[in-house]
């Protein structure tokens, strides 16, 4: 019956010129083989030295070549505010990508999309795909139709809802095939973007209900993302629209140093430069594309081990920068968030690579993390 199932989404990939979602509906049944996958280990396992994970992860490495491996770090989006179907199908015919933004749609929709776009990479004989959503309170029911209401981040005040919500949540996630939650915002509120999207101003609250958070998220083997680094709370301006910039210190950077001590899987980093700040000054280049904020400081300072992903590449605050999706795996970024041209970012990489040894192999760390993760999460 399996067989037949991936036969029919594959004769749909190689033979039509487009791919709606009422197609994908129709061949879409349970495609869930839990005899595939490995439990032996669990997102708790994540951020551990296992060898036998370690292992893992390099006889799955050495199976790829350089363009599968790059093609880890590219997360595309799809549903109505991301690209079309057929770009994304495309994307995932060559293996070309590691993941899948879910970005606007009903629940139904998604949950039917996470086993078509699986099934292709089934068939190829690529690894399965993160998927990934914007799963805060505040937009889950706005940009996934169909789940369970919550109310807005900042109108939950007590760590008992918290909890509740986030079961709600994670709950809905797994239901759709969801991985990876780009939540919680551990910015202060006073930014108009931020606004009713965090747990308000007063940090402990915001730092103690956004470690629930991740707890509950990750319990329920869904990768949880701190976001904004190195923080939005404080700042004027709308990173999806235009370079926004802190101004001297950086007041929310220490906020992250629980997250990180608390397990936190993934962290976003924001398109935010930073101007008269001798040490991080980023020289009108946004964090995302800085290896003084990725590395020297998320990294190597805060010493998070974890997958670092980027806002999404093709908001303004990036878009016009030079090669952007280069610069980010430069800086140290991990995944690369919805680039504006997939193909030119990944060739970009590899060529880069040809001619710098060092980069390469850090790349292959970015790549690895991606591999471990997918382990963890159960798809391998």
């Amino acid at each position: 019956m399996r067989f037949l199932i991936i036969s029919l989404v594959c004769l749909i990939v190689f033979s039509c010129s487009a791919h709606t979602e009422k197609e994908i509906s129709s061949v879409v049944t349970n495609l869930n083989d839990e005899s595939k996958k490995d439990t032996s280990f669990t997102l708790a396992d994540f951020l551990t030295e296992n060898e036998g994970l370690n292992q893992k992860v390099e006889s799955i490495f050495q199976t790829m070549n350089d363009t599968i491996r790059v093609g880890q770090m590219i997360v595309p989006a799809t549903g109505r505010l991301g690209k079309s179907t057929e770009h994304v199908t495309s994307l995932a015919e060559k293996g070309w990508i590691g993941g899948i933004l879910l970005l606007n749609g009903t629940k139904d929709g998604f949950t039917d999309e996470v086993v078509y776009y699986d099934s292709i990479m089934d068939a190829k004989g690529y690894l399965p795909l993160i998927f990934s959503a914007d799963a805060e309170p505040t937009l889950v029911n706005r940009k996934i139709n169909g789940t369970r209401k919550v109310p807005k981040t900042n109108t939950i005040k007590h760590l008992d809802s918290v909890n509740y919500f986030t079961k709600i949540i994670a709950e809905d996630l797994n239901q759709i095939g969801i991985n990876q939650n780009f939540a919680p915002v551990i910015d202060a509120s006073p930014n108009k973007v931020v606004s009713n999207r965090s747990f308000g101003l007063d940090m402990d609250t915001v730092i103690n209900f956004s470690k629930a958070f991740i707890s509950v998220t990750q319990n329920h083997q869904v990768a949880a993302t701190a976001k904004h680094f190195p923080g939005h709370g404080f700042v004027v301006g709308d990173t999806h629209k235009k370079l926004v910039y802190i101004d001297g210190e950086m007041k929310e950077v220490l906020n992250y140093v629980p997250m990180i001590e608390h397990g936190v899987t993934s962290i976003m980093v924001a398109h935010l430069a930073i101007k008269n700040n001798p040490e991080f000054d980023t020289y009108d280049m946004p964090s995302t594309c800085s290896r003084k904020i990725v590395t020297e400081l998320l990294k190597d300072s805060l010493g998070f081990k974890g997958l670092v992903i980027t806002d999404a590449m093709n908001m303004g605050g990036v878009v016009n920068v030079e090669k952007c999706g280069l610069k980010a795996a430069q800086a140290g970024c991990d995944q690369l968030l919805m680039p504006v041209d997939e193909e030119q970012v990944l060739f970009s990489i590899l060529e880069k690579m040809g001619n710098d040894e060092d980069f390469k192999q850090q790349v292959y760390a970015s790549v690895k993390k991606v591999i471990k993760l997918k382990i963890c999460l159960g798809k391998i």
